[in-house]
């Protein structure tokens, strides 16, 4: 059974940093497409990052430039570091991992980003 455990979140001031990890259990991680969500209350979840399994990144625009996505397939982990954090950046972020065409959640992690 895949799943898929967030951490890192938490509260920070504007201008500040954080980095979030997602650990995926199961086999295959290195031929996943990994990505991050973000969801802040009372909008729809919307795509911050993307990784390839070879390692190709994309993100966002409104996130390109301040954030970086990494994975780690020894470690079974996609990271997300999060620099110039803003408080439009409030929101719960979800990792998702695709694999042979099904899409796994993580329970989400909680980044709240006070001005």
């Amino acid at each position: 059974q895949v799943q898929l455990m967030e951490s890192g979140g938490g509260l920070v001031q504007a201008g500040g940093s954080l980095r979030l990890s997602c650990v995926a259990s199961g086999s295959a991680f290195s031929r996943s497409f990994m990505s991050w969500y973000r969801q802040a209350p009372g909008k729809q979840r919307d795509l911050v990052a993307s990784i390839t399994s070879g390692g190709i990144p994309n993100y966002a625009d409104s996130v390109r430039g301040r954030f970086t996505i990494a994975r780690d397939s020894a470690e079974n982990t996609v990271y997300l570091q999060m620099n110039s954090l803003k408080p439009e950046d409030t929101a719960v972020y979800y990792c998702k991992r695709r694999y042979l065409s099904m899409d796994y959640w993580g329970q989400g992690t909680q980044v709240t980003v006070s001005s």
